[in-house]
């Protein structure tokens, strides 16, 4: 790359793969299954299947299983955005996710899930108002599996751990360079409680932390280009009302430390580093949910999720690929009794058009739908 490339079309090619997963709470996805997404995220307390190893994985004790339940499933993703009034063509994603867990004896429960956190890109033919053919095509995949487990310590307290093995990858196409699919690794952890206050209250804690990724490294005919982008440490409480077998309301708040990996991103250059002030901010997400058994076989869920746009007003000119701007999330669910073992579940969750508009009148703007479809077994 040329040393006078224009740092605002640098800035927006780079956010284009920092932000191309526009996965609802940021670039964080709202749930892992489709009874999480069913509950707007508000899972930390009481978790109804094995994706809470991906969430909370002391949950994994408190799951309704004799010795082995299975969680698999898959959705998808429709999110809607524009860039200056350009609309994006590429509007339809793939969301996989599945969970084992493994009763091991009364206190030590076994679990291993895997799930695609965010996963999409933008396909822009023109971003106004820069000057010239601004064509940006970007793809970004990130998977996390994560082996854990979670250890009974007494009637009340339910501990857990779990392993991140993470692997990302992505693509990038635009006016100034073209950058092909590269992918990196990288490792982190997750640890997580569950404390019964009483019959019908639970207590849920878990912290998830930074991601710590490879670089992504690309020799090009333009010379050498090197990128880390990590992903964000959380930090989420909840508390579960249980009054009886039939109903659960649970509300939850987020901590997602974005300004730790996105406020600034170092590219390495033919040219020599350049920092991309991107100026994402901590994100707090609340949720709030019910679930409630209407028949010995049929169980619905409704729920709100709200988490402010990282990126401000200040910020738009720098994020014209990143679209990761919705707040509220509207959510519904259900889950369907097939035999005594078997069940099928299905989400629904709409995020409404939200857009962020600087003094002078530049905007991103996104609106989502993500259906989800769940497999589960146990016994």
């Amino acid at each position: 790359m040329n040393n006078n490339i224009n740092r605002n079309t640098l800035a927006v090619a780079l956010l284009s793969i920092a932000g191309g997963a526009h996965a609802t709470n940021g670039d964080q996805m709202l749930g892992v299954t489709a009874t999480q997404w069913g509950m707007a995220g508000a899972v930390v307390a009481a978790p109804q299947d094995a994706g809470t190893v991906l969430t909370n994985p002391a949950g994994l004790a408190t799951l309704e299983m004799n010795e082995f339940r299975s969680d698999m499933g898959f959705g998808f993703l429709n999110p809607p955005r524009k860039a200056n009034g350009a609309s994006s063509d590429s509007d339809l994603y793939l969301i996989p996710a599945g969970a084992i867990a493994f009763r091991v004896d009364d206190q030590l429960t076994l679990g291993m899930g895997m799930a695609g956190l965010s996963g999409m890109g933008v396909d822009f033919a023109d971003i106004a108002p820069l000057a010239g053919n601004q064509a940006m095509v970007t793809t970004k995949q990130f998977y996390k599996i994560a082996p854990g487990f979670a250890y009974r310590v007494n009637d009340k307290l339910n501990v857990g751990a779990a392993l991140n093995i993470d692997y990302q990858s992505l693509a990038m196409y635009n006016a100034s360079f073209q950058l092909p699919q590269n992918q990196a690794y990288g490792f982190g952890a997750a640890v997580g409680l569950t404390y019964q206050l009483s019959d019908t209250l639970r207590l849920g804690a878990s912290y998830v932390s930074q991601q710590n990724m490879g670089a992504f490294k690309w020799n090009t005919n333009s010379g050498y280009y090197e990128m880390t982008m990590d992903a964000p440490q959380t930090l989420q409480v909840g508390l579960a009302y249980m009054p009886g077998p039939d109903l659960l309301v649970e509300f939850d708040i987020k901590q997602i430390q974005f300004s730790d990996v996105l406020d600034k991103v170092t590219l390495k250059t033919p040219g020599g580093n350049m920092t991309m002030n991107f100026g994402w901010s901590d994100q707090t997400v609340y949720a709030i949910a019910m679930q409630k058994k209407v028949s010995d076989k049929t169980t619905l869920r409704v729920g709100y999720n709200y988490g402010a746009s990282p990126i401000g007003p200040e910020d738009v000119i720098n994020n014209y690929g990143s679209l990761a701007v919705t707040e509220h999330h509207l959510s519904l669910g259900m889950t369907r009794q097939l035999t005594d073992k078997a069940s099928v579940s299905l989400s629904y969750v709409h995020a409404p058009s939200n857009e962020v508009k600087n003094s002078t009148g530049q905007k991103i703007e996104l609106e989502q739908n993500v259906l989800n479809l769940q497999i589960s077994y146990r016994n």
